[in-house]
């Protein structure tokens, strides 16, 4: 059984993250900036920052290697809790304000440049990204893509930046990007067709009647665990919660899709009324 021991990589890069938003939240608040980072975002980035940490160097990241309800923990912890908090905090543009000048300046103007802006509004397409989470899911979930995960730390290591990346790719598109340009309508498509995605494969999982993965077969007895029931709990964890979560955003954005109707439907009526007596007259 693995001892739980810090990846000395992970730890290096989580507290340079932390002291660069640290620095730049820092310089923003000194130059009176408060407008651009509220309170609610420091916040936010500070949550993310420990989920962060809970999912990569706490004994979740040691269990992880032994039973694959912990692991599916962990990735929750990744795609659910730290990618939406991260990416409503916005920490870029504070990372930005931690450079020197020279650098910052460089840094923004290449960041104009039509080249990255066409790059990245490709990137945070909607069905960009709903190709990437989607692929993400159940290309690493594949049994021999996901034992060799679990056994090269170099693998492992690659899987969590998939993971991590593409949902904070799906959360910055529903929070930030075109999503609201092209609609409610289209937002309350790609939010329901992406919660299938972990439905369908927690379900899978859930249901089979063997286990998936040989690695989790011999090392979960380990911890007095049943491989089978390890995996049907690991199904539950990604079936359940991870669908809740689409459910209720697909369902808030179905609501503001009918209200933005009616209020429509209300302006046009109001412009008529306002327009017929000019008209008559």
């Amino acid at each position: 059984m693995s001892r739980w021991t810090f990846d000395p990589l992970v730890l290096a890069s989580l507290l340079l993250t932390g002291a660069l938003y640290v620095r730049g939240a820092t310089r923003l608040w000194r130059r009176g900036a408060q407008r651009g980072l509220r309170r609610w975002q420091i916040f936010s980035f500070a949550a993310g920052w420990l989920a962060l940490v809970l999912a990569l160097l706490s004994p979740i990241a040691a269990l992880s290697e032994v039973l694959f309800s912990v692991h599916m923990t962990q990735h929750e912890l990744l795609m659910v809790v730290a990618a939406p908090l991260l990416v409503l905090a916005r920490p870029l543009a504070v990372f930005v304000w931690a450079l020197l000048p020279v650098w910052r300046f460089r840094v923004g103007r290449w960041t104009r440049r039509p080249l990255v802006a066409k790059g990245w509004s490709a990137l945070t397409g909607p069905l960009t990204v709903w190709i990437l989470h989607g692929a993400a899911l159940w290309v690493w979930h594949l049994p021999t893509l996901y034992q060799a995960a679990v056994e090269h730390d170099g693998i492992h290591a690659l899987m969590h930046v998939c993971f991590l990346f593409s949902a904070a790719l799906f959360w910055w598109a529903l929070v930030h990007g075109r999503y609201g340009r092209l609609g409610y309508g289209i937002a309350v498509l790609y939010v329901f067709t992406t919660g299938i995605h972990s439905t369908v494969l927690g379900a899978l999982l859930t249901l089979a009647p063997r286990p998936w993965y040989a690695i989790y077969r011999d090392r979960a007895p380990l911890m007095h665990v049943d491989p089978l029931t390890d995996q049907q709990l690991a199904g539950l964890l990604m079936w359940v919660p991870f669908g809740t979560i689409f459910v209720v955003i697909g369902l808030a954005l179905f609501a503001a899709w009918l209200g933005e109707a009616e209020r429509r439907v209300v302006y046009t009526r109001a412009e008529q009324l306002h327009a017929g007596p000019r008209d008559v007259g």
